[in-house]
């Protein structure tokens, strides 16, 4: 890395700037290589900041949240990594109330802090293990809604300036977005979404059903998923099921036997060997069933 860019970054952000530092522990999957430089963020206007200073000196820039929905490569990742802590919110309960969100906000943490103020609307989304940034960019969804159901509008940054998108820009589908699809550069700073006055015993109550009904279906621990996208009409756990694959092991990574898009990391695994189980997946499926499963987890770094 530039010495000068380190620098640079370093008089933005002094003490929140580490270099060649292990990206694992800022993972669900508790696995991943080093960044070269790691920039930690906790607000929308340093986030910009650090955006800028990347796309200023052509850096290739990577921004994770909680880490939840990413295979990083053992090798790491070049460039810079911001990790965003931006997690201001703010309620406006109005007769039609809604939430203003920092993209760093934990989407799980967002829907209890709404059914606490009695507003509707959010309760799935109690079990999403990921942050508002990466929900509206992936369009996460579970219990049959999604993040394009309650997005009003997100705050986008571009190299043009800062600006407020409505929902219909994001071009939302199945687990994807125009940010995703076309890949362009943008980041996420904020995004606000309209919620409904409701009964706070009823809300909490729903919220406990669905997280109920998520733990008895998913794996404890470090884990990923889901690691593929379902197909039209089928489930991807359940191909993998079918095809035989639910335990199967690629050195400490395994299949889980619990849910079959669930892949478990049971201690100093590494993300070859996740891979591995990736390409074995997806060519088993693919021989049975004649399906071709995608991946909703997103492969970052370096993988040559």
């Amino acid at each position: 890395m530039n010495a000068a860019v380190t620098a640079n970054l370093r008089e933005k952000f002094s003490s929140q700037v580490q270099e060649n530092i292990s990206l694992a522990p800022y993972t669900t999957a508790q696995i991943g290589g080093p960044a070269d430089i790691l920039v930690t963020v906790r607000t929308s206007d340093e986030l910009v900041h650090a955006a800028q200073a990347c796309w200023e000196f052509d850096l290739h820039l990577t921004l994770i949240g909680i880490g939840s929905n990413i295979l990083i490569s053992d090798r790491g990742v070049r460039g810079v990594v911001i990790l965003n802590k931006a997690k201001a919110l703010e309620f406006q309960m109005d007769a039609e109330p809604s939430v203003w969100a920092e993209s760093g906000v934990v989407f799980a943490n967002l829907a209890h802090r709404s059914a606490a103020q009695g507003l509707s609307g959010l309760e799935w989304a109690a079990t999403i293990p990921g942050t508002v940034g990466g929900a509206v960019y992936g369009n996460a969804g579970a219990f049959g809604s999604d993040t394009a159901s309650n997005l009003l509008q997100a705050e986008i940054l571009t190299e043009t300036g800062r600006f407020w998108w409505p929902v219909e820009k994001m071009e939302y589908s199945y687990r994807s977005s125009c940010l995703k699809k076309h890949l362009q550069k943008a980041i996420i700073l904020s995004a606000k979404f309209g919620l409904k006055n409701g009964d706070i015993e009823l809300i909490k109550t729903t919220i406990e059903q669905l997280t109920m009904r998520r733990k008895a279906s998913q794996p404890p621990g470090a884990s990923m998923g889901s690691m593929f996208k379902n197909p039209p009409g089928d489930f991807a756990g359940r191909l993998i099921e079918a095809s035989g694959l639910k335990g199967i092991r690629i050195g400490n990574v395994e299949i889980s036997t619990i849910h079959g898009n669930f892949f478990v990391n049971h201690g100093n695994s590494r993300a070859v060997d996740i891979k591995e189980l990736i390409l074995l997946a997806q060519h088993t499926v693919k021989e049975k069933f004649n399906v071709d499963l995608e991946l909703e987890v997103e492969m970052i770094g370096d993988w040559e």
